[in-house]
């Protein structure tokens, strides 16, 4: 009589563990500029950047949300070289053989001002195509569907295509 209640117990017990375990999430694999370029020397593919600052709430809340989404995380780190810059960093920084420093006049780092084309609202999101192609910032929180088009735009359009027109056609999946 005991033996049957043993087992039930135990087998409850695990149960009751395996319920709250957690599957790991994928995480964006963010790097740094240098760890990106050399990276891309070997295998160019388009890069994201986010631009956010320490004090920025809606940056936390799309680290969390958006860049946290499994659909998301997964399609950043299979298709793009993801990097995460602080646009307020006094630190020089290289990027595509030039060097740029803080403008300590607009409190905000040149890099960051080139990328984001002087816009310095954040969260700011970079897409580039190539490390030297035009930088393509959106600016503002994104949610993971509003965040779809413009991953996939970069990597799955076709030759000319604009935008409006890959995205009039797209299949949402996030």
């Amino acid at each position: 009589m005991k033996r049957p209640f043993v087992y039930l117990l135990i087998s409850f017990a695990l149960l009751i563990s395996f319920s709250f375990s957690r599957v790991p999430k994928e995480k964006v694999n963010w790097i740094s500029f240098a760890e990106m370029e050399k990276s891309y020397a070997q295998n160019p593919k388009p890069i994201i950047i986010d631009l956010y600052t320490d004090w920025c709430g809606w940056c936390k809340v799309m680290d969390k949300n958006t860049y946290g989404n499994a659909k998301v995380a997964a399609y950043i780190n299979e298709h793009y070289y993801a990097v995460k810059y602080n646009a307020e960093s006094t630190d020089s920084v290289w990027f595509n053989k030039i060097k740029y420093g803080f403008n300590s006049a607009l409190k905000t780092n040149e890099l960051a001002l080139l990328l984001s084309r002087g816009d310095r609202s954040y969260p700011n999101t970079i897409f580039l195509e190539k490390i030297d192609a035009s930088p393509a910032p959106l600016s503002g929180y994104m949610k993971p569907k509003e965040m779809e088009a413009p991953l996939r735009y970069f990597v799955e359009k076709k030759e000319g295509e604009t935008f409006v027109a890959f995205n009039q056609k797209m299949k949402a999946s996030f």
